[in-house]
């Protein structure tokens, strides 16, 4: 239960990060705010065995599909933070460092790049940018959540 508590909360706090990233993004960079009826949407087509799409965006609407995009949303910043934390150990948390933080964080960019864009039919130049900047972010996000999970706990 100890791992499982730390990767929650280092998971939210780092995709609240992500989150707050996505607010400033727009007036700041001019990048639309991240949609996820959408990524709900891919979810619940699944769960009638469809994984590719041409358009996501033309996909049939999925009832709640913008409560269940946020839940799968946080579920897979959660499990990132776990993966974090398998591969450095709890250890990581007595004193957090950047470097593995945003080597998660960046390595996360592979999940949209490779898997989700492909498959919901989208992707360019721009969107890939954007996917980067914002699993740095993430990155970020995992090491501040590192800091206050250790500034809460003291492990």
């Amino acid at each position: 239960m100890e791992f499982a508590g730390h990767a929650l909360l280092v998971g939210v706090g780092a995709t609240m990060v992500m989150d707050a990233w996505g607010l400033v993004r727009q007036p700041l960079l001019g990048m639309p705010r991240l949609d996820y009826a959408l990524l709900g949407r891919w979810f619940g087509h699944m769960a009638a065995w469809r994984f590719r799409h041409q358009s996501i965006g033309a996909a049939a609407p999925v009832r709640g599909e913008r409560l269940l995009g946020l839940l799968m949303h946080y579920l897979i910043g959660i499990g990132f933070a776990a993966l974090l934390l398998e591969v450095w150990g709890l250890v990581w948390l007595h004193r957090p460092t950047l470097a593995p933080a945003l080597l998660v964080g960046i390595g996360t960019v592979a999940a949209p790049l490779l898997l989700m864009q492909p498959a919901m039919g989208i992707g360019s130049g721009r969107s890939r940018l954007q996917s980067l900047l914002t699993h740095t972010v993430y990155g970020i996000g995992l090491y501040l959540a590192g800091w206050a999970d250790h500034l809460l706990f003291r492990l």
